[in-house]
């Protein structure tokens, strides 16, 4: 599976996912993991917060990383600098969950192709909330 880069591909994982890992979600609501996810879960987003370094955000407990989570995950979408990413991508494919986001500015040549050759969807240097706002209606 190549990177996903057509917008009714996009439109079409959007409208399937239920379920969002946000690796990287911030407590604080002036940065922007907190207000896309923010953004995802007032439409009907089933939002989990993987980051070991804060207790819960939007009254959800947080899971310090993928492997922890219980669930059956739609997208990872990340919020980490692109060093973090290769970890990611490696716990996101042992867990077989099917598609990698990769927020604006989030870019990992090498890890993305781990991720593709893994059979994953993978959407990269793009924002899901600008994304669902162009594409959704």
């Amino acid at each position: 599976m190549p990177v996903v880069e057509r917008n009714n591909q996009v439109r079409d994982i959007l409208k399937q996912a239920r379920t969002i890992a946000v690796v990287g979600l911030s407590d604080k609501p002036w940065r922007d993991s907190y207000t896309v996810s923010s953004f995802m879960l007032a439409r009907g987003y089933t939002i989990i917060p993987v980051n070991p370094t804060i207790d819960s955000v939007f009254g959800i407990t947080a899971i310090p990383s993928l492997l922890g989570v219980n669930a059956n995950v739609d997208i990872v979408n990340v919020f980490r600098r692109p060093e973090f990413v290769p970890e990611i991508v490696e716990e996101a494919i042992s867990r077989r969950f099917p598609t990698l986001w990769l927020q604006t500015g989030i870019v990992h040549e090498v890890a993305t192709g781990r991720a593709v050759a893994s059979g994953m969807n993978v959407i990269v240097d793009r924002c899901i909330r600008v994304a669902y706002t162009l594409l959704i209606r």
